[in-house]
């Protein structure tokens, strides 16, 4: 918490910029102190396949996550990829709590 805002970090797969965006807005208006990906990936923003560059992102998307109260995954569809899973797994170790944007069918 940050004052008597709750931190949550948001993962999912970058191809999901829309329903990153929206879930943002929606958790900012409930009152979070909402922390998102950086760029966009897998929707445009080339940037990120530059040498080295992905691996920095993913560092430092894994600080962002050490900040968080909770994480919110946006699994459109009940997507969540390899990277989000590490992710989400990464949480779960340091006792932080996960939620989603779509309820999930299997584990």
């Amino acid at each position: 918490m940050v004052g008597k805002y709750k931190v949550i970090t948001l993962c999912g797969s970058t191809r999901f910029k829309d329903a990153f965006i929206e879930a943002q807005k929606r958790l900012t208006l409930e009152g979070n102190i909402v922390i998102s990906v950086g760029l966009f990936g897998h929707s445009g923003d080339n940037e990120v396949w530059t040498e080295g560059t992905k691996e920095m992102l993913d560092d430092i998307h894994l600080r962002k996550i050490d900040m968080a109260d909770e994480v919110y995954v946006i699994n459109v569809g009940g997507y969540i990829g390899s990277s989000t899973k590490a992710e989400i797994r990464y949480a779960m170790a340091a006792g932080k709590p996960v939620r989603y944007l779509e309820e999930r069918t299997e584990e």
